[in-house]
């Protein structure tokens, strides 16, 4: 079980916009029920997430837009778009700065992100060069720079205070130690999924496809549909 009371203040880092719909929004439509304040942070707008001839632009604005409609499906409020370029993300000290920036701003007690031990190339959709690079770059802001004033002390100027997150959870984790029931929004999780109209063409049954994956997860702990983590104590 998550050991969520409602009260704490939760983000979630995803590379690119549906990410965050495919991995855990599920339990963020069940969170956000219990009164959890949360946060979308979207690292690219995907405006790479087409093999057409499209304008980068165009596309970049139809999966925000996507992604705005799929958060409030799930009773999120705030995303933060932070328009790198979609598949060109590098855990340099640019990137982590803006995330160190956004967490100190937010201060989350939770953050939700790829899994960045996801590095064995058994499927090639977890481990897409963004996935990678947004999930270790996660990890390397929330610790120990967002904590640590002498890390980035020109934030300190922008009157961002060290921020100490408390737990992390891994999404799209090949080692999940948390099972969490998202039986109850299950039908919430597809209807986000199919806001991302721009990305779903290729499936012929996303519903099918959903409760057939979340299902397995689910079955091991006796739960209808879950959706599994790595979870990380990180105080």
């Amino acid at each position: 079980m998550e050991n969520l009371n409602g009260t704490e203040r939760v983000m979630v880092i995803s590379p690119h916009p549906d990410d965050v719909d495919f991995g855990c929004s599920g339990t963020i439509a069940r969170w956000s029920r219990m009164g959890v304040d949360i946060t979308y942070v979207i690292c690219t707008s995907g405006d790479k997430g087409t093999d057409l001839p499209e304008e980068p632009a165009a596309m970049a604005e139809i999966r925000e837009k996507e992604q705005l409609a799929a958060a409030q499906i799930v009773g999120v409020s705030k995303v933060v778009f932070l328009r790198l370029k979609d598949g060109e993300l590098e855990n340099n000290r640019e990137f982590r700065k803006i995330l160190v920036r956004v967490l100190r701003q937010y201060r989350p007690d939770v953050v939700l992100s790829m899994d960045p031990a996801n590095v064995s190339f058994e499927n090639v959709y977890v481990s897409h060069a963004d996935h990678r690079a947004a999930a270790l770059a996660a990890f390397d802001a929330i610790y120990p720079a967002a904590r640590n004033r002498n890390f980035f002390p020109e934030l300190l100027e922008e009157g961002l205070m060290p921020h100490a997150v408390n737990r992390i959870y891994f999404f799209g984790t090949a080692d999940p130690n948390t099972w969490i029931d998202i039986s109850e929004t299950i039908e919430t999780k597809i209807e986000a999924l199919r806001a991302h109209k721009s990305q779903m063409e290729g499936f012929e049954d996303l519903s099918g496809w959903v409760k057939e994956r979340f299902g397995h997860f689910g079955k091991k702990k006796g739960f209808a549909y879950a959706e599994t983590f790595r979870h990380l104590v990180t105080t």
